[in-house]
């Protein structure tokens, strides 16, 4: 396969999956905004979104008064046309290299994108306003589940189908572990509050922005518990979004390209395994969550660096 046909399949569902983790974290912070308590203000509550996205000098430079509201954020990382990462972006580019590999996805998965990033050109060419917002990350959340969907039930599991998963498990690994350290280090910075409705609506938002409140419900018993928090979202194997997962889920979709050169990417996906293997959420939290979290999100950054040179910088081969 061609590097750039690699590259753009990798990035199409690297992009909607950022689309969709975007969507998620706004959406479970607009409705939490009508449900939290009295004393959550809007810097409280959105700031922390600034930081998960990597948005804060973007805001800070359009922003210089630096007063954070509601509105000011949602149109930042929905619509911003100057932000690179907000969802219309994202959707922007998921397309353009999505038609680049028209002939490596199926007919229904570029209908449905297309069709995707029509609709949602047109609804954000206006502002969207905080009480229409919902409706419309659900819409996203729809979409991007239907696309992913289409490629697990329409693609053959051949080099095409690695590339697609590879990007979507990369970009939610990150996302997952910037959703954690930051919800754990900035939405609860004072110690007091452990225990409060404030700390419950704090981790229960994290679990939510990750969909993962249900499940967590359904695996631990007797209420919400930072250490089995961190458990789940680390290291739980069957947790679709954990760490553990993703990873494991990278492995896999290296296996089905067919193509692993020895070196760098085998190397870093090496570290990133270690760095999950035989630990426990006790040790992580001894250690230091953020500093864990901090190692992980610095191997992941180098095992896409090797990625991109040994995959993407160069040919791989007849296409297939």
């Amino acid at each position: 396969m061609l590097s750039r046909i690699a590259e753009s399949l990798y990035w199409m569902s690297r992009h909607l999956e950022r689309a969709d983790n975007t969507a998620r974290v706004l959406d479970i912070n607009v409705v939490h905004m009508l449900e939290s308590d009295e004393g959550v203000t809007e810097e409280m509550q959105w700031k922390p979104l600034l930081a998960i996205v990597g948005a804060d000098e973007f805001y800070e430079e359009f922003h210089p008064d630096g007063r954070i509201t509601v509105q000011r954020v949602i149109h930042l990382l929905t619509q911003d046309r100057k932000n690179p990462g907000c969802i219309h972006n994202s959707l922007k580019l998921a397309r353009e290299n999505a038609r680049v590999v028209r002939d490596r996805i199926s007919n229904a998965m570029w209908e449905t994108l297309n069709q995707f990033w029509l609709t949602t050109d047109k609804h954000l060419a206006a502002t969207l306003q905080p009480w229409r917002a919902a409706e419309f990350y659900a819409f996203v959340h729809r979409e991007v589940a239907t696309f992913f969907g289409l490629s697990q039930s329409t693609m053959m599991r051949g080099q095409a189908y690695g590339f697609t998963a590879l990007g979507s498990l990369q970009e939610r690994a990150d996302m997952t572990a910037r959703i954690l350290d930051v919800r754990y280090h900035l939405l609860l910075p004072d110690l007091s509050l452990v225990g409060s409705p404030l700390d419950y609506y704090q981790w229960g938002a994290l679990l939510k922005s990750l969909s993962g409140f249900e499940p967590y419900r359904r695996q631990y018993q007797g209420g919400i518990r930072p250490i089995e928090v961190v458990e789940f979202v680390v290291l739980d194997p069957d947790y679709p979004r954990s760490l553990a997962y993703c990873v494991e889920g990278i492995e896999r979709a290296l296996g089905r390209i067919g193509h692993v050169p020895d070196g760098a990417v085998a190397d870093r996906l090496h570290a990133l395994r270690g760095h999950l293997s035989g630990v426990t959420a006790n040790d992580i939290i001894d250690q230091g969550l953020h500093e864990y979290l901090d190692d992980f999100l610095a191997r992941l950054a180098e095992f896409s660096d090797a990625l991109q040179a040994d995959y993407f910088d160069a040919h791989l081969g007849d296409a297939q």
